[in-house]
């Protein structure tokens, strides 16, 4: 049997998924898998349904279950697996990695690799320990070069984080609301003062291009939430210099670390004839031994807790994991229903544009609001604009 798989671009894309079905031999094991790659953008962007009846597996990112489950493209993990399999994957995996791909009783990815937003900063730029507090980062951004991620859909996604760090913990919530008004109005008035200092040279850069230009030139000394990639935390040649990760940051010292999970999934498409020796490879990509040595040697970013708390790993890595693992394990999960991708490709070009033109934020907001509520209901969002 021969499988079709796509995963994304970049080494912790593709580099581990290659070389674990380089493994495989067909005589012997039955199976043999050929995996695609495609761009970030796509990867973010691209319909789910369209690439399930290309793909018999499909890497993706937990806001496209909604999209899945509503095309009925993707087998459930529960029709394939046991019950007491998945239970032990989900106390095994960290923070919300698994739990991000239930929607509707039922569980549509495994989780390969984990990611949130974190803080990335030139600990060799930088005079003294990170900031904390967004406050601190607020008064950082006053004598350093702070630049925010907001390119692509990471507008909204680092809006979001904000708007995580500074909701209190006993805090309701609204699902028919994107986020609370008060909460809300605070987060963009910190991130429009943050992106009126951000550097214009990164203004479009995606993650993978902001921490390339970090790890490559002295203009932009931290940047507080990105996407963590564990691949620029040591030097990689003579004109890189090694980025440190840290948490993401807090509204104050005590506060939670408030980050947006990112990170992928493996689905399973309706059109994958699924075999006993392709689950057999698929329980072998998530076990103990896989992602503590076999994923991290080949540039890949672990799901599973064991491998961020692993002394060598972390060594390997410059303490990457171990300095990160606490805002991963309280990370915000995105909204995940039919539509959710695209508000969240709306909702980044709508606040970077109102960013831009130094918009009344309570109209930015109630913007926002209108656009989740469109979408919540079945509806692709509207493109608001005020131009």
């Amino acid at each position: 049997m021969r499988y079709r798989g796509l995963t994304w671009d970049h080494p912790r894309g593709y580099s581990a998924l290659m070389a674990a079905a380089g493994m495989l031999d067909e005589a012997r094991d039955g199976i043999a898998i050929n995996w695609d790659k495609h761009s970030l953008e796509g990867f973010e962007a691209h319909p789910i349904g369209d690439l399930c009846e290309r793909y018999d597996l499909v890497v993706l990112d937990h806001p496209h279950v909604g999209e899945a489950v509503a095309v009925g493209c993707l087998q459930s993990l529960e029709s394939l697996f046991a019950a007491d399999e998945i239970v032990a994957l989900e106390r095994a995996t960290i923070g919300p990695c698994l739990s991000s791909y239930r929607l509707n009783g039922l569980h549509w990815g495994l989780p390969l690799d984990a990611a949130t937003q974190v803080l990335a900063y030139r600990a060799d730029l930088h005079d003294g320990p990170p900031p904390i507090t967004w406050d601190d980062v607020s008064a950082l951004s006053e004598r350093e070069s702070v630049a925010l991620s907001l390119a692509g859909p990471h507008a909204a996604l680092t809006f979001q984080s904000i708007v995580a760090a500074l909701t209190p913990p006993d805090a309701a919530i609204d699902p028919e609301q994107f986020v609370a008004t008060q909460t809300g109005l605070a987060a963009l008035d910190l991130l429009a003062r943050l992106a009126s200092r951000s550097p214009q040279v990164v203004r479009d850069a995606n993650p993978i291009g902001m921490l390339s230009h970090m790890a490559t030139r002295e203009d932009v000394v931290l940047c507080p939430l990105i996407y963590g990639y564990v691949n620029y935390a040591v030097a990689g040649g003579q004109n890189t210099h090694a980025i440190t990760f840290a948490d993401a940051p807090r509204a104050t010292s005590g506060g939670r670390p408030g980050s947006t999970l990112g990170g992928t999934g493996i689905g399973i498409s309706t059109r994958c004839v699924v075999t006993p020796a392709l689950l057999t490879h698929l329980r072998w990509l998530m076990s103990a031994e896989a992602q503590t040595r076999f994923i991290p040697a080949h540039d890949g970013q672990p799901s599973r807790r064991s491998a961020w708390q692993d002394d060598a790993v972390n060594s390997r890595w410059g303490n990457f994991y171990r300095n990160t693992a606490a805002t991963l394990e309280r990370a915000h999960v995105r909204p995940r229903h039919n539509h959710a991708i695209a508000f969240q490709a709306s909702a980044s070009a709508f606040i970077r544009e109102e960013l831009e033109n130094k918009r009344d934020h309570r109209a930015v907001l109630a913007g926002l609001q209108k656009m989740f509520a469109s979408s919540r209901h079945d509806r692709a969002p509207p493109r608001l604009s005020h131009a």
